[in-house]
């Protein structure tokens, strides 16, 4: 990746039939996630209806393969559409196009690979209530919304910045604390981060030296980012949005504004902080006087301005900050994703072959070391970006990088949150089919229910297969010769 290279403009064109196929694939995904999905334990749409049996037995296998068909034409298209990318055959028009195209059947979609809707719901319904969703969890409501919250997250306190509960207790109100209404609108909202996303990318692209036409396919078309952000309805989505546009303000010289909303984005998710520290070093670049009282001046001006946006977003909410300690509750997740996890839980598989031991003790230190780690990649990261410019930026993604790998819990879509910031660099086509494994591999290592797949070995050999499949077919059309007309 490069930074600083000239950009050629964009083709036009619209790839109809590449685009079609996506949305018949979202449609289909859709369609099939009304049984396969993440769904409500009592429908009123489908409950005692004649459609029910799609949800049970023979019922819920169709909807299963329905799903899966229409995930592998999303990312068929996904592919052919970076192919055509890739090879300057079309541009960021068409990109947009498949983007919108692709994005509205999920929309009005059951949530799919994820129940963490129903869990942000319930936490606006109990703020609603006059409770305080930053000590209690969603069990206290004995109510549709918290019936369908994942038995994890039961008595879970929200661990979501005060923007983001202020928006959740919005759409609990507006649609009366309705599941269904609650799921559609909620997506509506999360929505306005995909629509900051494609506004800020080619601007991102352009400081960084990428192309933007790239940029959008990479991180907007992404069927990791629209099946999990879209059709999972994470709030993620409304944070990298935001971060996005911030770091693109910050890069056309608004500092105070593109930290402002990169504040907004920490009131989201407490994620979108990383990126301050190295936002902090483009705007010292721009200041008169040696670099201590540049970077001083700066830091000073950060400080301010994350303190007034913060606090007075906070004070509006008429929560506190409980739930800064309330980040800690993603620890009980346990995946491979988040390698100190993974060396923990291996580390003890080995050992209990030879004697008997508790798990909790590998899990801590490996986690601990993991954090150690962590902050040391951050700060090594931030002393190299210390001349601040576009290559702060790019910092800023591989430490975004590291917090996802590192963290205590991690799931697949915490990747996006790198992706977007790199988005916009200058992309070998190398890196770009890594990108391509590796987006395909995370889309798919998730049931459309909401379960992880990490552990289901025969299954992960064939998300593997798939995924070394799109990476090839990046580059070359048909590789395993199925047809001998190339697209």
């Amino acid at each position: 990746m490069r930074s600083g290279a000239t950009q050629a403009p964009d083709p036009g064109g619209i790839p109809i039939r590449t685009i079609l196929l996506g949305v018949a694939g979202v449609m289909l995904v859709a369609l099939g996630g009304t049984g396969a999905g993440a769904i409500l334990k009592r429908d009123p749409l489908l409950t005692d209806t004649s459609l029910s049996w799609i949800r049970y037995g023979h019922g819920h296998d169709l909807a299963t393969a329905v799903l899966y068909l229409g995930l592998g034409m999303v990312i068929w298209a996904w592919v052919r559409l970076g192919r055509m990318v890739r090879n300057r055959h079309v541009g960021s028009q068409a990109v947009l196009t498949a983007v919108v195209a692709w994005t509205l059947p999920l929309l009005f979609a059951p949530p799919l690979f994820s129940k963490d809707i129903y869990s942000y719901l319930a936490q606006g319904q109990i703020a609603l209530n006059g409770l305080d969703p930053y000590r209690v969890g969603p069990a206290v409501l004995q109510s549709p919304l918290s019936d369908n919250v994942s038995w994890v997250w039961q008595n879970t306190p929200a661990p979501y910045g005060p923007l983001f509960l202020m928006l959740a207790m919005g759409v609990v109100g507006v649609t009366n604390a309705s599941v269904i209404g609650g799921v559609v609108l909620m997506r509506l909202v999360l929505a306005l981060g995909l629509g900051m996303l494609v506004w800020a990318l080619p601007g991102l692209a352009r400081h960084l030296g990428g192309r933007p036409a790239v940029a959008l396919w990479l991180a907007a078309a992404n069927p990791l980012m629209l099946v999990h952000l879209i059709g999972g309805a994470h709030n993620d989505l409304l944070m990298v949005g935001l971060l996005a546009a911030g770091c693109l303000f910050v890069l056309d010289r608004k500092h105070v504004l593109g930290i402002a909303l990169v504040t907004l984005a920490f009131a989201v998710k407490a994620t979108a902080v990383v990126a301050l520290p190295f936002l902090v070093l483009v705007w010292a670049r721009r200041l008169d006087g040696t670099r201590a009282a540049r970077l001083g001046k700066a830091i000073a001006g950060g400080l301010v301005t994350f303190t007034v946006v913060f606090a007075s977003t906070t004070l509006v909410s008429g929560l506190d900050l409980g739930w800064i300690p309330a980040l800690s509750s993603s620890s009980t997740i346990v995946n491979w994703l988040s390698l100190p996890s993974a060396v923990g839980d291996f580390a003890h598989t080995v050992v209990s072959a030879f004697v008997r031991v508790e798990p909790g003790w590998f899990m801590t230190i490996a986690r601990g070391l993991g954090s150690l780690l962590l902050v040391y990649i951050a700060w090594r990261q931030w002393r190299v970006a210390e001349d601040g410019g576009p290559e702060a930026v790019r910092r800023a993604a591989i430490t975004m990088l590291a917090v996802a790998l590192l963290s205590p819990a991690t799931l697949p879509w915490y990747f996006s949150w790198a992706l977007v910031l790199g988005a916009g660099l200058a992309w070998t086509t190398k890196s770009l089919q890594k990108v391509t494994f590796f987006s395909v591999f995370l889309l798919l290592v998730t049931f459309p229910n909401g379960d992880t797949a990490l552990y289901s070995w025969g299954y992960l050999v064939l998300t593997v297969a798939v995924s070394a499949l799109a990476c090839v077919t990046l580059v070359k059309p048909d590789p395993l010769k199925l047809s001998s007309r190339y697209t």
